[in-house]
């Protein structure tokens, strides 16, 4: 038998079946960041990109990417979120943006994909808005910062 859940004891991929589990209040929080010349920060800050709002559009795009993990993750789940909220703040100190995700659900599944999802897709966003300014951006640290509810209880990630 598999350690991984979504691995049979044949070795192929399979849904997880939650159908047995309890419905929990269960939330995740991811961030990545964004990172920038100074110049193309201060364009963000500005709002002066040719795009548009691009801190406005990418917390829109983070959402929505949230709601549609389940068609982009081939064994995710699609669930019925009560609560995504994405945070893009500039930070002169790397330079460049901050994104947080933080996604909400009562169901038999977590939603630490959702999340890290949202923060994914909000990074590719504010590097499509202003890739003309600055195509050396990168897009670093990706990762769950934590995530509360389930069997496996409270994960938090290391400073």
């Amino acid at each position: 038998m598999s350690e991984l859940s979504h691995i049979d004891a044949t070795g192929a991929a399979n849904m997880v079946d939650v159908s047995e589990k309890d419905v929990t209040s269960r939330t995740a929080i991811a961030e990545g960041v964004v990172i920038t010349k100074p110049e193309t920060l201060a364009i963000i800050r500005a709002g002066d990109a040719k795009k548009g709002d691009v801190l406005g559009v990418a917390r829109i795009s983070g959402i929505m990417a949230a709601k549609r993990t389940h068609e982009l993750i081939p064994l995710c789940h699609p669930l019925m979120i009560s609560k995504v909220r994405v945070d893009c703040a500039i930070d002169e100190a790397l330079p460049g943006v901050r994104v947080t995700a933080e996604v909400k659900v009562a169901g038999q599944t977590g939603v630490e994909m959702e999340a890290l999802t949202a923060v994914s897709v909000a990074c590719l966003t504010i590097y499509d808005m202003v890739k003309a300014a600055d195509k050396g951006m990168r897009i670093e640290g990706v990762r769950l910062l934590e995530k509360t509810g389930g069997r496996s209880g409270t994960y938090r990630a290391e400073p």
